[in-house]
């Protein structure tokens, strides 16, 4: 099993990895594939952390890290490091493959400096590499109030980091324009979309 830096000639490969391993999981099909698509050619993009995971020369994993901002009552912004998505093929998904990838890539972004990474996801899941609730950290997520248990924080090194009331902003990329993804859509094969309980948007 390898893990390398993502070429160009393994995107479109890539994005059908994407688009396989999350249709009809948080929504009816699914955009984390055109987001991809468009963050490699966006200036967020972190180059040094696109890795894929390899095995018997088949690609059955990615990952992607963004920069992100942070905004301060005093109207100051920082760009930061954000997790995701991260990809599965669903046939070796269960295996520690997705572990083994995100392992690799936080490593490689402490190496480079980075001195924390946030992340949007599954609390318990994520737990386990070190994340926690980023509200301990007086950082709020958006606009959203309340509780945002999905939204979560891993520091590095925390001798001198301070968030005093800082507000995590998503990167413009992850909205997605539906007309777009329905166009974009079109050069990979039909699949059906399902509702399922399990979804965010059900």
């Amino acid at each position: 099993m390898t893990i390398r830096l993502e070429e160009r000639t393994d995107y479109l490969k890539v994005e059908h990895l994407i688009r396989d391993a999350f249709w009809n999981i948080y929504r009816p099909g699914c955009f984390e594939h055109y987001i991809v698509h468009n963050l490699r050619y966006d200036p967020s993009f972190i180059r040094q952390l696109d890795y894929v995971l390899e095995e018997d020369n088949r690609i059955i994993g990615h990952i992607a890290y963004s920069k992100n901002k942070l905004v301060y009552d005093n109207d100051k912004k920082i760009d930061v490091v954000t997790l995701g998505p991260v990809s599965i093929d669903p046939d070796y998904q269960g295996k520690g493959n997705g572990t083994k990838i995100i392992n690799y890539t936080l490593d490689k972004a402490k190496e480079l400096g980075i001195k924390y990474v946030f992340v949007i996801g599954d609390e318990k899941y994520y737990q386990r590499f070190g994340f926690e609730d980023a509200s301990k950290c007086n950082i709020q997520f958006n606009d959203v109030e309340g509780d945002t248990p999905f939204f979560m924080i891993k520091v590095f090194d925390d001798e001198d980091l301070k968030f005093d009331n800082a507000k995590y902003i998503d990167n413009p990329i992850f909205n997605v324009d539906e007309n777009k993804l329905e166009e974009f859509d079109k050069q990979f094969p039909e699949k059906i979309k399902e509702v399922r309980d399990t979804q965010l948007n059900v």
